[in-house]
């Protein structure tokens, strides 16, 4: 990442939200930063919203029910959205959702924000929301999200259990941009997470340049799907380089 050009850097701390358009090319670095961490994403195209992420195609088009890298997060219309260039993880659950207010209510309890200020609990639902309001976009537009970070383990009676450890302090995760996208996240704490106690957990934000992905690129290649997907996206741009 050292001869690549930071755009900018930040801190989002546990049960934060976040919402940035990315531009095609650049790539969002989420770096875990105490280990534990679990980031709730969700993805559209910055240009027309209605096309979104769409997570039973990205997962049975990559033959997958986790995500790491080489992945592409697929649009509605077959698009790629995203892709999984670099993770240190190696495991990111795409299929426990978000929790919301009543779950955390029941399992945490309840610290309001004119009791406890900026410690006060929130909730993934909520957050979506809040950053989705942003765009003009709103509860219809809601996907399923992907909670980077975080693993289930699923037993053959198909119960899903909460993997703990999965990401320690200093793991990432690279997302580039296959064309301009609309990144929305939040740190809530994962639904399935057993931890009694209301503790989710910072991380940092890197946005930097990066190189469009030439024909021998890993990501592109990893499935006969893959390639389809960014012959698409790349309609999108006639003229301009891949």
């Amino acid at each position: 990442m050292s001869s690549e050009t930071i755009l900018f850097e930040e801190s989002l701390p546990g049960g934060g939200l976040w919402s940035w358009r990315l531009r095609r090319h650049t790539t969002l670095r989420i770096t875990d930063l105490d280990g534990g961490a679990n980031v709730g994403l969700m993805a559209y195209n910055a240009e027309q919203p209605l096309d979104r992420f769409n997570l039973p195609d990205t997962l049975k088009a990559q033959y997958t029910a986790r995500l790491t890298r080489g992945h592409v997060l697929m649009s509605d219309l077959g698009h790629a959205l995203l892709s999984i260039t670099a993770d240190s993880v190696g495991w990111h659950d795409p299929l426990g959702g978000h929790g919301h207010a009543a779950l955390v209510k029941n399992k945490y309890g309840e610290a309001t924000y004119q009791e406890k200020r900026n410690e006060w609990f929130r909730n993934a639902h909520d957050n979506f929301l809040i950053e989705l309001g942003k765009y003009g976009l709103g509860r219809r537009d809601l996907v399923a999200n992907i909670n980077f970070f975080s693993r289930l383990d699923v037993d053959v009676a198909g119960k899903m259990k909460f993997h703990p450890g999965n990401s320690r302090a200093g793991d990432f995760v690279d997302l580039r941009a296959e064309m301009n996208v609309l990144v929305v996240l939040n740190t809530c704490q994962h639904p399935l997470d057993p931890n009694p106690a209301y503790a989710p957990r910072p991380v940092k934000l890197t946005v930097r340049e990066t190189p469009p992905p030439g024909a021998s690129d890993f990501c592109r290649n990893f499935r006969d799907e893959n390639q389809r997907s960014f012959i698409l996206t790349e309609r999108l741009f006639p003229g301009t380089s891949t």
